[in-house]
């Protein structure tokens, strides 16, 4: 008992840091690239508070390391003392009038790559001390576990520590392209859909429920392309593989797509910004999150097809179903 109590005595911050970081990657490879330290260092922090802590903090599975019971059981404390030594950075050398250092930004890979990307250098401009990171993921990022500072989704989200509310919404409609309609036919009405072929996500690899967006407008559809990707996705559809259902801020980026049934049909996902509680005082952080807000309320008519930029369409003020089409104008 003295000697363990001797040992925890003698935690130290380092070996903490380096036990977040292989945690939220699960291996010790990229933890170790990430830190700028080498695998022996990393493995030697992850051993040392093993040592101290009486037991082992990672299991190794064929997907990488996956947290023990007693890993899971720390860590909450951890994120405190880790929460704790970020307001002590920020208070000793942040600087409310001159935010700096990077802040990383996740969010879906198609509103990441095809609207926020370009939109980004604004806030290079106005915090020219600022580093922008850029992570675009299909599935839910965990700002509780620092996998990001900031998280911009289609859902509301979960998480122990995270501060979090709704900033707007963008809208989706259906495409297609000459090529497509050459081969197939355009349809004039939501009843022929049942016979036309579509583009969308692997089932098998969908993470977020928001992005079943197709199913909210055919029960059934015709698949004849799917990917993990929005962006291969809307490719695919402008080279003529079936219609797909996309945002509207994205189809700037790909003329060759032509809005379909625009006034019958139209869905709709919030957008909400996330970030965790111990970060959203940051200044670094405050910066960034002031300027997203900001921009995304400020877009709304353009998120939503309504403005000079975008498509205008038609919301459906009711509810219907033909063959199992849906034409309303669908939130989450």
């Amino acid at each position: 008992m003295t000697t363990k109590k001797i040992a925890v005595e003698n935690m130290n911050w380092d070996d903490l840091r380096i036990f977040m970081a292989v945690l939220r990657v699960g291996n010790i490879s990229l933890a170790a690239r990430q830190l700028k330290l080498d695998h022996s260092t990393v493995s030697r922090h992850i051993s040392r508070l093993e040592l101290c802590l009486g037991g082992a903090l990672f299991k190794r599975r064929r997907t990488g390391l996956t947290p023990t019971e007693l890993a899971e059981s720390i860590l909450p404390h951890v994120e405190a003392v880790e929460g704790g030594v970020v307001q002590l950075r920020e208070k000793i050398c942040g600087s409310a009038d001159q935010p700096s250092g990077p802040v990383r930004i996740a969010m879906m890979e198609g509103i990441g790559s095809l609207y926020m990307a370009r939109r980004l250098a604004s806030i290079a401009v106005q915090h020219p001390d600022l580093r922008i990171e850029l992570v675009t993921s299909a599935q839910q990022v965990n700002v509780s576990r620092r996998e990001a500072d900031v998280f911009i989704s289609f859902f509301e989200p979960s998480g122990r520590g995270m501060s979090f509310h709704r900033v707007g919404s963008f809208a989706l409609s259906l495409y297609g392209s000459q090529a497509y309609f050459r081969e197939h036919g355009r349809p004039e009405t939501v009843a022929e859909l049942a016979r036309h072929w579509f583009t969308g996500y692997l089932e098998d690899m969908i993470q977020v429920d928001a992005v079943r967006w197709l199913e909210e407008v055919i029960a059934e559809p015709r698949m004849r392309f799917r990917s993990n990707s929005m962006i291969a996705q809307m490719t695919a559809a402008a080279a003529g593989l079936g219609l797909v259902l996309l945002p509207r801020f994205s189809v700037e980026n790909e003329p060759a797509l032509q809005p379909v049934l625009e006034r019958e049909i139209r869905v709709t996902r919030g957008l909400w910004l996330s970030v965790h509680q111990d970060l959203q005082y940051s200044s670094r952080v405050k910066a960034v999150l002031r300027y997203l807000e900001a921009r995304l309320r400020e877009d709304q008519p353009y998120l939503n097809g309504v403005g000079e930029q975008g498509r205008p369409g038609v919301r459906c003020t009711g509810t219907g179903e033909t063959a199992g089409i849906v034409q309303a104008s669908v939130q989450i």
